[in-house]
């Protein structure tokens, strides 16, 4: 089904990984003309190839032509991007992001597009690269945007609308609370899930470890992904969003500690009582 009221936009997809491939192959199926900017020749052909966008370059001038630009890079590239995206841009054009923390994003990509508007679609698999781009990745997702009071309402009001015709379910909040609870949901896993990974490894009975390894099932395999996953999200998460993810920490710390004393003590009703919770807590996450 095409959307007569958004024809007229060009979008524009800087970072043509996972997100901004699924972006763009879903917006082109609504009958949108896409464009796409990669580092790489070699992903610029290939994104051409599987028709995933109208045209591709690794040249940012191509998105002059763009209305709306959704910047799906690493967190770390995101600020010097639109820093080198502007000349390009007309007064109006709207920028957007997808990164997993806002408040420093925010804050600088603002300063320097006011046009901008914070975003985060909650949406993902162990895949990437554009080989990995599918569509309705996003349908049923949560899509998080995060407008200060000097966003312009416009711009803001338009990205939700896109984002709605991929199929995700929109939140507004502000930069500060998305991160803070992203901590909890996103960050602080990938830290405990690669923390039980080198706990494991640091067994000192090398016939245990090798012995584990091969026992591994489901348990073990839903517990370690996160942290199994890309090093340079890790390290990129806790450098953007540190000061609220070592706030979850010491949360998460103090409430394992709570847990060993149960153990050390054979308290069973208590460990029993504090499980009872967890069980019925995690119905309430959009799971």
């Amino acid at each position: 089904m095409k959307y007569p009221h958004f024809i007229a936009m060009n979008i524009g997809i800087v970072g043509l990984g996972l997100i901004g491939g699924s972006i763009a192959l879903d917006l082109r199926s609504h009958g949108f003309d896409v464009f796409g900017v990669s580092s790489r020749q070699q992903t610029c052909d290939r994104a051409q190839e599987r028709g995933v966008v109208n045209d591709a370059s690794i040249h940012l001038s191509l998105m002059a032509a763009a209305d709306l630009v959704f910047i799906c890079t690493p967190l770390r590239a995101i600020e010097p991007i639109v820093q080198k995206l502007i000349p390009h841009l007309s007064r109006d054009t709207i920028v957007t992001d997808v990164g997993s923390v806002k408040t420093p994003i925010v804050q600088a990509v603002s300063d320097l597009w006011p046009n901008f508007v914070g975003g985060h679609p909650m949406a993902g698999t162990a895949q990437s690269g554009i080989e990995a781009a599918v569509r309705d990745l996003f349908v049923g997702r949560p899509y998080v945007l995060t407008p200060t009071a000097q966003t312009p309402e416009a711009a803001v009001e338009k990205v939700e609308e896109i984002a709605r015709l991929l199929g995700a379910l929109v939140y507004r909040c502000g930069p500060q609370e998305h991160d803070r609870a992203v901590a909890w949901i996103s960050h602080l896993p990938i830290v405990a899930s690669a923390t039980l990974v080198a706990a494991c490894a640091a067994e000192g009975d090398r016939d245990i470890v090798n012995l584990a390894q091969h026992l591994a099932s489901s348990g073990f395999r839903d517990t370690s992904r996160v942290g199994g996953g890309n090093p340079e999200l890790g390290v990129m998460v806790a450098r953007y969003n540190r000061v609220e993810l070592l706030r979850s920490l010491s949360i998460y710390r103090d409430t394992l500690d709570e847990l060993i004393s149960d153990i050390d003590a054979q308290n069973w009703q208590a460990l029993e009582d504090k499980l009872k919770l967890t069980q019925q807590a995690r119905e309430n996450y959009n799971l």
